[in-house]
Parts: structure tokens; sequence; C-alpha cells
């Protein structure tokens, strides 16, 4: 997933979300549907949904921790150390490890943002070898033109599909792949995107995957932010932090990361993954996608890969800036 940020003439929206004793993030009102990829229907989602948690404490004039207060009490604190531990095992807890001190870091970060499922789908494919700042400009230009939905992307000529996407690089070749995927979710599930987000995620995976041009980044991408199933996206940025860390190597493969990550985060009691304080500093806007409902397990992987994403923008970038980042305690041999 590349680095967004969000326009200048718009301001972050305070953060209405709290965390569940697994960490998943619920809007401060509860729903119980959401507008349709065309906007003119509305689906229900039960089986991804979760109970709310009761409103949370409000910010004091003191100061505390917010929205985020209820998760006080019993629960043990994450302790960030000021000294760096000399070695890294890859084992789950050293995963757990890393996403507590991400949230405690900076919290929630509103991703995937967008304002439907198919909106997500577009940008996993127009996201490919690109900056997410000329996805916007895409997305913006598939807005204004009234074509962000299955039935507009499958109505509209190819030239004219191009020329809309453009600002995101290979604009032939990914204008050819969105068109690709709507003849596959129309020869497939009708055209419907809840039959095709219906099936199991391992089957949907491997049809995804059998697309050209949809990658193991780019199924995960639509499977874990269009579609609510529980998958990791393991990005650029999640290689060179693992590797950087010794917790992986160079030739460690795309699957065997998602494995390492989902197993950190699946086999957690609820406990260890309860940070003792949680950052509030989103990097997006909150939008519909961003704050609809999902699983527990769906919500962790969001919020994880969202983070490390951060991590890798701000502090691992091909020359490292390791002063002040929030995994700098874990960095082999750091002093």
């Amino acid at each position: 997933m590349a680095n967004t940020t969000a326009s200048p003439a718009v301001k972050h929206a305070t953060c209405r979300h709290r965390l569940s004793p697994l960490g998943n993030l619920h809007p401060s009102r509860a729903t119980s549907e959401c507008a349709g990829d065309a906007g003119n229907t509305v689906h229900r989602h039960e089986d991804h949904w979760v109970t709310p948690l009761p409103v949370a404490q409000t910010v004091s004039s003191t100061g505390g921790l917010g929205p985020f207060a209820a998760l006080r009490g019993k629960l043990k604190t994450l302790s960030l150390n000021s000294r760096c531990i000399s070695s890294v095992s890859s084992n789950p807890k050293t995963i757990r490890q890393y996403y507590l001190a991400l949230v405690g870091r900076w919290g929630p970060q509103n991703w995937w943002p967008a304002q439907s499922r198919f909106e997500v789908i577009a940008g996993a494919f127009l996201t490919q070898n690109t900056a997410w700042g000329n996805v916007e400009k895409a997305i913006a230009n598939l807005r204004r033109a009234r074509v962000l939905s299955v039935k507009a992307i499958r109505d509209i000529p190819l030239p004219e599909l191009e020329q809309l996407v453009r600002p995101s690089g290979y604009f032939r070749q990914k204008a050819r792949r969105l068109k690709n995927f709507i003849e596959f979710l129309n020869a497939r599930y009708g055209g419907s995107l809840n039959r095709m987000f219906a099936q199991p995620t391992e089957q949907l995976r491997s049809e995804l995957l059998a697309l050209n041009g949809v990658g193991p980044e780019t199924a995960d991408s639509i499977l874990l932010y269009a579609g609510n199933h529980p998958v990791f996206v393991v990005d650029a940025y999640t290689r060179r932090i693992l590797e950087r860390h010794g917790i992986i190597h160079a030739k460690t493969g795309y699957e065997a990361i998602r494995e390492l990550v989902e197993q950190g985060i699946r086999q957690a009691e609820p406990e260890p993954l309860r940070a003792g304080r949680c950052g509030t500093d989103p990097r997006h806007p909150v939008s519909r996608m961003s704050a609809r409902q999902r699983s527990q397990l769906a919500q962790h992987y969001n919020e994880f890969h969202a983070l490390i994403v951060r991590t890798g923008v701000e502090y691992c970038r091909k020359a490292a800036r390791c002063e002040n980042c929030p995994l700098r305690e874990f960095l082999p041999g750091c002093k």
C-alpha cells in the first residue's frame, strides 16, 4: 500500500472510534447498514459485525486518554522501554510487541480512505507501482465522471477509462485490469460484490490471484479493505521493516511473511492485544469505509498494516531514520 497525505484543504476529523477488548474499532454511533457501491442500494453485513462497546469517557480538561480511556483498569500497559534490545526473534510475541508499540504511538489510522467497496477495489488496482497521491487524482477523476461503480466501469469505453486513470501511471494497463475485474465479477457472481465477498476467504483469494495483473498484495487489499476478510496485507514497508529488524531475510516470500504476522495476531489472547495507552494521531480523516464495522481480527490486520505504512513513510525509508521511531527499541544492536 502506498502512503497517502490528506489534502491540505481537509482537516483531520476528530477520531470518534473506540477500541474493543481486541482492538476493534467502532463508530460512536452504531449502524446496521451501508450504502451500496452504486449509491442506490443498501447492503447488510451482519456476518462480519461485532457488538459495539459502551460510549467511552471523553477527554477531561486536564487531559487523559479521551475515547480510549475505557482501556484502563485491568489492562496490561505496553512498556516502551528507552533501551534497545540486542536481538529479535520471529515468534508471535515479537509481532504483537511491534503492533502494540505502533498503536501506542499513533492509534487508529482511518485506513482505507474511501466511500464505497468498489472505490477500495479501484484503488487497489490503481496504487500498483505508484504513490498514493497519484491514485487520489485518478480516483477524483473517476468520481467527477460518475464512474465509481461496477456498472459504470463496465459501460465506459476503454479509451475514456484510460484517460480518467492516467494520473496513476501505467494507465492503459490499469484500465484494462479494472475492466478484467468487472468481467470476472459479472461472469462469476452476476456483478454482485455481496455474492463475491460471501465466498470463503481462501477460495476467493485463489480466484482473484488467477486474474491478470492481480498479485498477492492487490488480492489481499481487496479482501481485507473492501471485503472485510481477515487477511494481512504485506507490502514493501512490511518487508523492509522486518528485514532490517532481523525477523526475515531478503529471500523470505510473501506468504511466509503474511503467515508470520497473521499468526502473531491470530494466536493472541485478548489481554496481550490491549495497549494500556493508545495514540490519537490518525493519518487520514474518517471515511465511510474506514469507519465501517469489521470483525476484530480484520480490524487488527487493517490497523497493523496502516501503522506499518506510516512507520515506513516517516522513519523506515530507504535511508533509515531510526531516531524517535516507535520500533527503535526493537532494532538489533541498538544502543
